[in-house]
């Protein structure tokens, strides 16, 4: 796996038994100014809860598809859950060539914010073979431990106190999570499908993906596109627009994509995102040093300027979600 060298590895351990090092830190925040992008191991997630979540992922995925809209997103409505179809979910208004499964933190009917209409929340729409709701939850508990430690090495990497973002931002973090399956049966000529996932950066703080051993993602660096291939129990992390916004661009959300999966088996990966709450409003870190290099973010990907967006992360993320699925945008806006 020769591309694997083009990312940092970094052993994450100290951080998940809270016993962190300036090592760690620093290892993190090198490559969140140079890349954007890292792999995690010594991360403390069980291999088992990743293998159950997996082998129920590939059996759904193996029904027919009427089986599977029985789950689809129309029904999920304001919560945004269930699943879509390959080529029912837009990048940069192109079709990707993927299917899957929409989730998030699952909240009961009486949760302030979902009787306050909050969009985002509430339940998930879970397959009904046995184990699936299980395997999931399980998976959102342990990442989301994960995710806290990991934002914990972040703030100490930007010379913060550990709990920066949680005193701030992710003391209840706003969670989603992403099954996808990308097909080995190819679209056809006429549905102007290019990618897999076309380039794009995610809209929060951090990702965390686990990827199968078919690998297809690629990252955007100053040397341009390199493979990122799977890293026998590593996930890759990468941060998100509301990084970049609160480092003043010194920590880079990175441009990625997926390439159409031509392996002839299917691919499955699992984005896990650890972003603000909804109602967060996202500042600048006061007093970090920003070099002017990193603040030029002229040649952003899409043209925009995430420096200038004054509102909630809950504004920010409706706005992006809703070009992905645009005929579900009037459920939430």
């Amino acid at each position: 796996m020769p591309d694997v060298a083009r990312l940092p590895v970094v052993d994450v351990s100290t951080l998940v038994s809270r016993t962190p090092t300036r090592e760690v830190a620093a290892q993190i925040g090198q490559a969140c100014r140079a890349q954007g992008f890292f792999y995690v191991i010594g991360h403390g997630v069980e291999p088992s809860t990743c293998d159950r979540l997996v082998a129920a992922s590939r059996l759904f995925f193996a029904l027919d598809e009427p089986t599977k809209m029985r789950w689809r997103m129309s029904l999920g409505g304001r919560a945004w859950r269930g699943y879509f179809p390959a080529g029912g979910e837009l990048t940069s208004g192109h079709p990707d060539w993927k299917e899957g499964v929409y989730f998030g933190s699952e909240l009961p009917d009486d949760a302030p914010l979902v009787r306050s209409r909050t969009p985002l929340h509430g339940r998930n729409l879970f397959p009904d073979q046995p184990g699936f709701r299980e395997a999931v939850l399980a998976y959102l508990d342990a990442l989301t431990r994960l995710g806290h430690a990991l934002m914990e090495g972040i703030a100490l990497s930007l010379g913060q106190d550990a709990s920066y973002f949680s005193d701030r931002y992710t003391a209840d973090p706003l969670i989603l999570f992403r099954i996808f399956n990308y097909p080995t049966r190819q679209p056809s000529a006429g549905q102007d499908v290019q990618w897999g996932v076309g380039e794009h950066t995610d809209y929060g703080l951090l990702t965390i993906l686990w990827q199968d051993e078919v690998g297809g993602l690629q990252v955007k660096t100053p040397d341009g596109w390199v493979d990122a291939p799977p890293l026998r129990h590593s996930f890759v992390c990468n941060i998100g627009d509301m990084l970049d916004r609160l480092t003043g661009g010194l920590y880079r959300s990175t441009p990625h994509r997926v390439a159409l999966n031509t392996s002839g088996r299917d691919r499955l990966s699992m984005p896990f995102f650890f972003d603000p709450g909804f109602e967060a409003r996202v500042e600048p870190i006061a007093g970090l040093a920003v070099p002017p290099s990193a603040q030029d973010r002229a040649a952003r990907w899409d043209g925009a300027n995430i420096h200038a967006f004054d509102g909630t992360y809950g504004d920010y993320l409706l706005g992006k979600v809703s070009k992905v699925f645009p005929e579900l945008r009037r459920e939430v806006l």
